[in-house]
């Protein structure tokens, strides 16, 4: 009989082996309390939180956890069914008018989760006879609504503006295109030329779609993203984002303009099949998004805390994904799997916590540590992240 988890042996070949180094396993860490946006308890130290994507540090916000704390008292803990039967609350309504009028756009849909939202909308607009027109380093739960949808999907090379224009000019004539990029690449923190890209993919008919996920919030004068920034947002069909980065808490939507998108709720089955966030989470987000509006000084903090961040780690001599600060995503490129769980594990023990990304999820077999800057941050906490990385890159070898 075929053991239906054999395609898996050389990911457990590859878990075990690292493990069997004596690292500690950097998938399984627990946080045993969460004391602020930046910092928490992690096997019994205080540790702080470089890894959370809290870019704007939402999550103990007292405003937003009185609205949550109010919508367990008044609509109990979950709604038991999809928006389309017996689950949108009032709470849900105020969310989608909070988004409309962060984005100034006149259609909001929230989805469960920032996947959902992706794999719904694709999966929906896109489908059989359809082209999507797509970046190669996508997010999973793109190319998922993608392979869902059915329609004929075209990569092109990360970031390459004539590599996209080429994919575009093959497409027949007459058949529906869909252009999928995203603001922020969450693995590298790198940007996309969305204002090029965007003005190709107009030239030849196509609709754009934008994951805005790792910019909303922080990036553009109003937080609303790499597509604002660019001065090309009312070029953009779809803005997908996600409640679970700078809202602080979980779900995810799409925004737009078009006429016809509220047929969407009808026909997407990802929203329609899929019981709706509590009233506790579209309380929370609601509120959260209503301040993100008002939140200038959070952002420029931000930026500042992650322009300090790059230029002191460039300066200790770590390789970094990115030439200059593009987002609040920095990426450490370590040398292999092994050393990059080294210095993982030697920055735990100094009191900090990152994301250990590693193969295949990561471009080009990559081993990374990311670093996700919170507008929380104080300028003295990235000084002690830098001392840190300083001594853990001295003690793993990677400097």
């Amino acid at each position: 009989m075929t053991d239906l988890f054999s395609k898996f042996d050389p990911l457990i070949a590859m878990r075990s082996d690292l493990l069997a180094t004596g690292v500690t396993d950097p998938f399984s860490l627990v946080m045993e309390r969460v004391i602020s946006p930046t910092v928490a308890v992690c096997n019994g130290r205080e540790t702080i939180l470089l890894g959370t994507y809290n870019y704007m540090g939402m999550t103990f916000d007292p405003d937003v956890i009185a609205a949550g704390k109010q919508a367990l008292d008044d609509f109990g803990a979950g709604t038991t069914g999809s928006r389309c039967l017996n689950g949108t609350y009032a709470g849900h309504k105020a969310v989608e008018a909070a988004l409309c009028d962060f984005y100034a756009m006149d259609h909001a849909m929230v989805f469960s989760t920032g996947y959902q939202a992706n794999l719904g909308i694709i999966s929906t607009v896109a489908g059989k006879g359809d082209y999507i027109i797509l970046d190669i380093d996508s997010h999973a739960s793109i190319w998922d609504g993608c392979k869902m949808g059915d329609a004929e999907v075209v990569p092109f090379k990360h970031n390459d503006i004539e590599a996209m224009e080429k994919r575009l000019r093959r497409v027949p004539e007459g058949a529906g295109i869909l252009v999928v990029l995203e603001g922020v690449y969450s693995m590298m923190g790198d940007i996309a030329p969305l204002k090029e890209m965007i003005t190709i993919a107009k030239k030849y008919g196509a609709m754009v779609l934008v994951d805005e996920a790792h910019s909303m919030g922080f990036i553009g004068p109003n937080g609303r993203g790499v597509a604002e920034d660019q001065g090309v947002l009312d070029q953009v069909d779809f803005v997908i984002g996600t409640f679970s980065k700078s809202v602080g808490t979980v779900g995810g939507f799409c925004v737009s303009n078009h006429p016809k998108f509220e047929i969407l709720r009808l026909v997407c089955r990802p929203y329609v099949f899929t019981a709706s966030l509590p009233p506790s989470v579209v309380a929370t987000a609601a509120v959260s998004i209503g301040k993100l509006k008002q939140g200038a000084a959070k952002r420029a903090h931000l930026w500042e805390n992650s322009r300090t961040l790059h230029a002191g780690l460039k300066a200790l001599g770590f390789q970094l994904g990115t030439e200059t600060p593009q987002s609040a995503i920095i990426s450490v490129i370590m040398p292999d799997l092994e050393r990059g769980a080294g210095m993982w594990e030697a920055l735990l023990h100094e009191g900090l916590y990152v994301n250990l990304a590693r193969p295949p999820a990561t471009p080009a077999n990559m081993t990374l540590l990311r670093c996700s800057l919170c507008a929380e941050h104080s300028a003295e906490q990235v000084q002690t992240i830098i001392g840190m990385f300083e001594r853990a890159g001295k003690l793993a070898g990677i400097i």
